[in-house]
C-alpha cells in the first residue's frame, strides 16, 4: 500500500507548518492516503493566505489594450516590476492556483496524487476528485486564461478549454503556463527525435520569416542545445527556433493529438506563429496532466495509468535516452526561485522553499549564480551543504503567472521522499508582497511572492514525513496505483 500511511503532515495556520497529526492505520486504503494527502495540501494552501498580496496592476488602471490575449513571455530582467506605491492595491479576490502532487515509490509509480484548486469561487481550497487508473477527472470544465476577464468576471473565464465539459461541477479558469509551456515544447521535440524525423545532434538553421521581440535573429544551433538552453536557462530564443521547427514538419497537430491520446488533454500549443516561432499564449496546461507528463518522463514501472479509451500508457512512450535528455536538462534549471528558492540562499527574503541542492553548473567561484544574462548575488553553497533533495524542474514566470513543475527526490541519506509537484498560479510579477524589501541592485530580481516559497516547503515537510518506498504495491509489469476518488 502507499507510503503515506505513517505520518501526515496537517498544515493548518502558517504559524504551524511544521506540525503534525497521526497517520492513517496500516489498513488505510489507497483512497484514504490520496484523500489524506490532498486535504493535507488543501490546508498549506489556505496558510498561506495567498490573496494577501499587493497589485501593482489593479484593474482601475489597466488599459482596455490589455484585454483579450497578448503576447507573454518571460519578461527581461530589466522588465521585472518593483513595488510602486502609489500605484499599488490590495489584490481584490483570491488568485487561482492549480496544484497536484504524485508521491512515488522507489520503482517511479504512484501511490498517491492530489490535486487542490485555489480561485475566487474555491477561496478555501478545492479537492479534485480524481480516477486512480486514468490519474485524472472529467469534473472540471477548464477555461482559457484571460488577465481581464479574471479582473472583472469574478475569476470567471469564458472560453471552454475541453469540449464536452459544459456541464462539469467544478468551473475553474487555468492559468497561463508560462514557460513550464517548453516542457511540451520539448516533448514534442524527443517525441519526433524517437520516430527519426529529428536529429538532436544535427544543426537546425533558425530562419524566421518574420522578426519577433523574443525569438532574435537568425541563428544555426545543434538541436540538442537549443534543447537544453529552452529548458536550462529557460531561453526563449531556442523556444522559438524549436516551434519553427516543429512548424517546419508540420507537426503540431500530430505533437497536441498525441498529448490528448496519451490521457493529458488539457495539454495544448496551438496558435503559435509558424513564421518565427513566437506567440506562445495559446497554450494550455493543468497539474494534472503536466505532473503525468513528469510522470512519463520520469520512467517508473508497468503502467503508469490507463486513458480512457483503455490504452496502458508506459514510459516507452519515450526512448530512454530522449528520457535521459530531458532529465539531465530538467536536473540543470537554472532558476531556482519559485516553490525552491536556493538561488537567493542565505537571505532573509525570500523563505527557503523545497530544499534542493542547486546545479553546479552555473555556480561561480565565489559561490554566486550566473544563468545566462541572470546574476544572482547570494551564495549558493551554504545551502548545498545541508540540502535534502535534488528538484528536476522546469519554472515559469510572466506578469500574470508563477509556475513550477518538477521531479523531487532525496539525496543520499536524507529522509525519503520521492514526489512530482505541479503548481500554476496567476501571481506573477505583478503580484508582490506587502512587506517586499527593495531589489538588490545589478542581480536578479526576486520574481514572485515568498508565498510559493513557503507553500513548497509546507509541501515538501509533507512528503518528507509520509515518504516510505514500498515494493508491494503491484507487479512491475502491470502497477495498479492503489489510490481513487469517487
Amino acid at each position: 500500500m502507499g507510503s503515506f500511511r505513517r505520518k501526515l503532515l496537517a498544515v493548518t495556520t502558517s504559524a504551524a507548518l511544521l506540525s503534525t497529526t497521526t497517520a492513517p492505520t496500516a489498513t488505510a486504503t489507497g483512497e484514504d492516503v490520496s484523500t489524506r494527502l490532498a486535504e493535507s495540501l488543501r490546508q498549506a494552501i489556505v496558510a498561506q493566505d495567498f490573496q494577501d498580496v499587493l497589485d501593482l496592476t489593479p484593474p482601475d488602471l489597466i488599459a482596455a489594450s490589455k484585454a483579450g490575449a497578448p503576447e507573454k513571455h518571460d519578461p527581461l530582467p530589466a522588465e521585472a516590476r518593483t513595488l510602486d506605491a502609489a500605484a499599488a492595491k490590495p489584490l481584490h479576490q483570491m488568485p487561482n492556483l492549480d496544484l497536484a502532487v504524485i508521491e512515488l515509490d522507489r520503482l517511479g509509480r504512484p501511490t498517491a496524487m492530489a490535486d487542490v484548486l485555489l480561485s475566487p469561487q474555491y477561496p478555501n481550497g478545492l479537492v479534485v476528485p480524481l480516477d486512480k487508473r486514468e490519474l485524472s477527472t472529467d469534473r472540471i470544465r477548464y477555461r482559457w486564461w484571460d488577465d481581464t476577464e479574471w479582473d472583472v468576471n469574478g475569476g470567471r473565464g469564458t472560453r471552454d478549454v475541453l469540449p464536452g465539459r459544459e456541464h462539469a461541477p467544478i468551473d475553474f479558469s487555468s492559468p497561463y503556463p508560462a514557460s513550464v509551456l517548453k516542457l511540451m515544447v520539448g516533448f514534442g521535440v524527443l517525441r519526433l527525435a524517437d520516430q527519426g524525423r529529428v536529429d538532436l545532434d544535427a544543426v537546425y538553421d533558425y530562419r524566421p520569416v518574420t522578426e519577433h521581440p523574443v525569438c532574435g535573429p537568425a541563428s544555426s544551433k545543434v538541436i540538442r542545445q537549443h534543447f537544453d538552453e529552452m529548458i536550462t536557462k529557460s531561453q526563449n530564443e531556442s523556444t522559438c527556433a524549436l516551434i519553427k521547427m516543429i512548424h517546419d514538419l508540420g507537426a503540431w497537430d500530430e505533437v497536441n493529438r498525441t498529448f490528448e491520446d496519451l490521457g493529458m488533454p488539457t495539454l495544448m500549443v496551438t496558435g503559435t506563429n509558424p513564421e518565427n516561432g513566437g506567440r506562445w499564449i495559446g497554450s494550455n496546461m493543468s497539474s494534472i496532466d503536466t505532473a503525468k507528463l513528469l510522470l512519463l518522463v520520469n520512467g517508473g514501472a508497468g503502467v503508469l495509468w490507463t486513458t480512457d479509451t483503455g490504452r496502458e500508457v508506459t514510459r516507452l512512450e519515450l526512448s530512454a535516452p530522449s528520457r535521459a535528455q530531458f532529465l539531465r536538462s530538467l536536473a540543470d534549471q537554472g532558476h531556482n526561485e519559485m516553490l525552491s528558492t536556493t538561488n537567493h540562499c542565505g537571505r532573509a527574503y525570500p523563505a527557503q522553499g523545497i530544499p534542493q541542492r542547486t546545479p553546479s553548473r552555473w555556480i561561480q567561484p565565489d559561490g554566486t549564480m550566473r544563468v545566462g544574462s541572470a546574476v544572482y548575488d547570494s551564495d549558493v553553497r551554504p545551502c548545498n551543504r545541508t540540502a535534502e533533495v535534488t528538484f528536476s524542474h522546469k519554472t515559469g514566470w510572466v506578469d500574470t503567472t508563477g509556475s513550477d513543475a518538477g521531479i523531487v527526490k532525496s539525496l543520499p541519506h536524507k529522509n525519503g521522499r520521492n514526489y512530482i509537484v505541479v503548481a500554476f498560479c496567476n501571481l506573477g510579477t505583478d503580484y508582490v508582497d506587502t512587506y517586499r524589501p527593495a531589489d538588490r541592485p545589478n542581480t536578479f530580481p526576486v520574481l514572485y511572492t515568498e508565498k510559493y516559497a513557503k507553500l513548497g516547503q509546507a509541501i515538501d515537510h509533507i512528503m518528507t514525513s509520509t515518504h516510505r518506498a514500498g515494493p508491494e504495491l503491484a507487479s512491475p509489469a502491470h502497477p495498479s496505483p492503489p489510490f481513487t476518488h469517487p
